[in-house]
């Protein structure tokens, strides 16, 4: 057996190894961890019979917050953001809402201002200048020490703000992250829908572990004194800012029972789309990431919730590389077909959407396949595209 041989099967069994390990492994790790985590949790609460839930601040401790909601083209969406903003169970003149308009060009503009309410501040700028900019303009605008993020197509549910805002009264907190719902199409309940109960029972088990490292950009808080203004081309703010109070010695929490409900892409196409364009902010993050200083589970969660996840379609190259190297064994053959089996099952999703989509996961493995090729093309787009910071919708 010559050197090429052992190498391709090195190669192959490490690039088997973390493809399981980060999708399987590390959630029966994680998952072990937190039962075990929970066992002196258990024991305090039967002993003391303590609500172990951070209680809800009194309507006299409510602090003043601004929610600050950057739009572009918005228009048909904001209506019911601002209805929303209004109906939410907290005190009118404890929240301020900051709009603002990223070079809109359809009737956003006019909406915004048409708002005359004492607690609305509003930018409208001339042109489209990205996300990042159009947030470090709110938070300029933002009055309040209590910051709360939010995208104009999610609804709060009436008691969010208040299940974020009661965590600020543990001075070492600086980030609080909400938990996110989804309103799905037929197709996305099958692909996303499945995806993100998986992703978000992750983000329960890392949260109970101060593991917490990605809010979801559509509902989280920030205390003012953590945040840094965003550099011009930042694409993950939702997770460079909570890195960035991690670094200054914050920590970061997840409250699952702060909920926001947003619109799911309505095709593994818009999904493949935003995909594409968070695979090119994650590569763009990398170095600034790597350097924040994780102790813990924090750092066993980044490298095996966030590095592994962005390597996995090198990981899925090299494994079929390898495979075809050695086909002169009968069991590297048997591995090559199940790959190509489940490369065809994934093709057949996206060449007989319709028909699959109507077959429980018919559409699973074409949406994890594509989801991973988005990276792929991300990571092409980081190396050799313009840094264009804007943002475009996938509803």
């Amino acid at each position: 057996m010559n050197a090429a041989v052992v190498g391709a099967q090195w190669l192959f069994w490490v690039c088997l190894f973390l493809v399981l390990y980060s999708y399987f492994l590390y959630p029966l790790i994680l998952f072990a961890v937190y039962s075990l985590s929970q066992i002196p949790r258990d024991w305090r609460y039967l002993t003391s019979r303590r609500d172990r839930r951070t209680p809800s601040l009194g309507p006299t401790d409510l602090p003043r917050v601004s929610l600050v909601v950057a739009a572009y083209n918005e228009e048909d969406c904001l209506p019911e953001k601002i209805q929303n903003a209004r109906e939410l169970n907290y005190p009118a003149d404890h929240l301020e809402l900051v709009f603002v308009s990223d070079g809109s060009i359809d009737r956003t503009n006019e909406i915004l201002s048409n708002l005359k309410e004492q607690n609305v501040r509003i930018a409208l700028l001339s042109r489209r200048e990205g996300k990042a900019t159009a947030i470090n303009r709110g938070i300029a605008l933002a009055q309040c020490d209590i910051l709360i993020f939010s995208d104009a197509a999610t609804l709060f549910c009436p008691d969010a703000i208040q299940k974020l805002v009661r965590h600020f009264s543990d001075p070492s907190v600086g980030v609080v992250c909400g938990a996110l719902q989804f309103r799905a199409s037929e197709e996305s309940r099958q692909t996303e829908g499945v995806y993100w109960k998986y992703e978000s029972m992750l983000r329960l088990m890392e949260g109970r572990l101060g593991a917490t490292l990605t809010a979801s950009g559509a509902i989280y808080a920030v205390r003012r004194v953590c945040f840094r203004e965003l550099a011009k081309d930042t694409i993950l703010e939702d997770f460079i800012i909570p890195m960035h109070a991690r670094k200054e010695g914050f920590q970061v929490v997840y409250d699952p029972e702060a909920v926001a409900v947003d619109f799911a892409a309505s095709s593994v196409a818009g999904e493949f789309t935003r995909r594409v364009r968070l695979a090119v902010g994650s590569f763009r993050a990398l170095g600034e990431l790597i350097h924040t200083p994780l102790k813990g589970f924090a750092l066993l969660a980044f490298v095996s919730h966030k590095l592994l996840r962005w390597v996995v379609p090198f990981l899925l190259i090299g494994m079929i590389v390898c495979s075809c190297l050695l086909l002169h064994s009968t069991f590297y053959r048997v591995v090559a077909m199940i790959q190509v089996l489940f490369y065809l099952w994934a093709a057949m999703g996206y060449l007989f959407e319709f028909q699959a989509k109507r077959v429980r996961f018919g559409l699973l493995g074409y949406f994890w396949l594509a989801m991973n090729l988005a990276f792929l093309v991300g990571f092409w787009r980081f190396l050799f595209s313009h840094r264009d910071s804007t943002w475009q919708k996938v509803r």
